[in-house]
């Protein structure tokens, strides 16, 4: 399988041999047209769609440390101090949550979210506990006598990168559930210059489908040549027209014919996006100049743009990197600060900001955003930072989210507890499949044909876990 990408920075002008390489597989997905069997399927399985949705997954690259995320209170939290040592939060500034339902336990939000709990109160937040990959149910006692599959190479970064990118651990399949799901529902989009797919963070494995390709564009929009926005006199204009000219031409063989084909559509596409992009409303809601930031603001810009690209349905893949907290996740002279707090912060007031901007688009409860990560980390510290877990929280924010809840179980938070592999590695209690299944339905998946987007869907409870309306 191929190895997720690292996070890249986002640069407007590439050289001509990078554009080249990255289009030919980019440009492929802008056909966006279903097979016929596809569409087929689609009919009946959902209702034709009058109305847009968007789906914007936020990925936290590294796994993040939602053990202090999501923070134990009141009578729970000294055994939290204890068992997290120096990684503890200090319990005075945390942020009160009040959800609708209740294990008997009280929780708390990291200091660094305000935003996000204010999301949560308004109800326009979900959090979802303890999700992971799973290929079945697992219990303590079935892990321990290893009574069933487990998904392999757990606690490694690639593996469970793709195992949360495809939903499915237990083979070898070439394709993402997000890709899946383009798939299945492109056949609403009444216009495919553009790929419905679009990734801010290069190429995905969620994005990886069979008949709709992702298409990478930057926090300035697509791809260009260098130099193509120069005058059509300059001498780097000149150059541009005659590499667009070269492509536009007959070619002696089937390989040239299809190289000039598939490049030259590249650029017809990314001078189309670029137009409609600068055509495109300015948005009054102010977005902090972050990674998060930048890449969810351009997120939005496209969605102003949806009507003018034809597009009933998109997916977008965003990614955050710096989650892999082995050292230095806390500040030693101020546990509320470091590397962690930060990112924490970072993802609060970005989707605070997304949030907003969808708001002011008329379009909150047709987007929904949500994380995903490789997985949780330890509870129990290594010194310096938290390593490599298993289950772990998640957010979901959108104006269709029945929010103000924690769903799902919490884990029981006791090393060697009930639902402790060793070192506070929490063995998930909701399925990435039940997570997705969630997200699938509500983009407009029926539940005959969840099974093609999530192939082990039928091995879990709960396809639906009603955080989305």
């Amino acid at each position: 399988l191929p190895r997720p990408p690292m996070k890249k920075s986002a640069v407007p002008d590439l050289s001509r041999r990078h554009f080249i390489g990255s289009s030919c597989c980019a440009a492929v997905g802008m056909t966006g047209l279903l097979s016929s069997l596809s569409s087929l399927r689609l009919i009946g399985a959902a209702a034709p769609a009058s109305d847009y949705k968007a789906l914007v997954c936020l990925f936290l690259q590294g796994g993040n440390d939602a053990n202090n995320l999501i923070i134990p209170t009141g009578a729970d939290y000294a055994a939290y101090a204890t068992a997290r040592s120096n990684l503890a939060v200090p319990q005075t500034g945390l942020l009160p949550l009040s959800p609708k339902t209740s294990d008997g336990r009280s929780f708390a939000l990291h200091a660094a979210v305000p935003e996000l709990q204010s999301l949560f109160s308004s109800g326009k937040a979900a959090l979802l506990a303890n999700v992971g990959t799973l290929v079945y149910p697992t219990t303590k006692a079935q892990y321990t006598s290893s009574s069933v599959p487990l998904p392999p190479q757990l606690f490694s970064h690639n593996d469970q990168q793709v195992q949360w990118q495809s939903s499915v651990p237990d083979k070898a399949l070439g394709t993402g559930w997000g890709g899946r799901l383009a798939d299945l529902v492109n056949a609403f989009n009444t216009n495919n210059q553009i790929s419905m797919s679009i990734s801010l963070a290069g190429t995905n494995f969620f994005q990886v489908g069979t008949s709709v390709s992702q298409y990478a564009v930057t926090t300035n929009g697509a791809v260009t040549f260098t130099g193509s926005t120069s005058g059509a006199t300059s001498l780097n204009g000149v150059r541009y027209a005659a590499q667009k000219d070269i492509f536009s031409q007959a070619q002696p063989g089937l390989f040239d014919t299809a190289f000039a084909g598939i490049s030259g559509g590249a650029i017809t596409h990314g001078e189309f996006l670029n137009t409609v992009l600068a055509g495109a409303p300015t948005l009054a809601t102010t977005f902090p100049a972050t990674g998060a930031g930048n890449q969810l603001k351009i997120v939005a810009r496209l969605i102003s743009t949806a009507a003018s690209l034809g597009l009933k349905r998109q997916i977008f893949f965003v990614q955050l990197g710096g989650w892999d907290t082995h050292a230095a996740q806390l500040d030693s002279t101020n546990p509320t600060a470091g590397t962690h707090a930060g990112l924490l912060s970072q993802i609060s007031v970005a989707m605070n900001a997304f949030y907003n901007a969808t708001l002011e688009l008329g379009l909150a409860n047709n987007v929904t955003a949500f994380t995903a990560s490789d997985f949780g980390r330890t509870y129990r510290s290594n010194g310096d930072g938290s390593d490599h877990g298993w289950g772990n929280h998640q957010i979901v924010v959108g104006g269709a989210v029945n929010g103000g809840d924690i769903y799902g179980k919490m884990p029981t938070l006791t090393i060697n507890g009930p639902d402790d592999t060793a070192q506070g590695r929490w063995i998930p209690t909701t399925s990435v499949d039940e997570y997705a299944a969630t997200l699938a339905t509500w983009f407009g998946v029926s539940s005959t044909d969840l099974p093609t987007v999530l192939p082990n869907i039928g091995r879990f409870a709960k396809p639906n876990l009603g955080f989305l309306a």
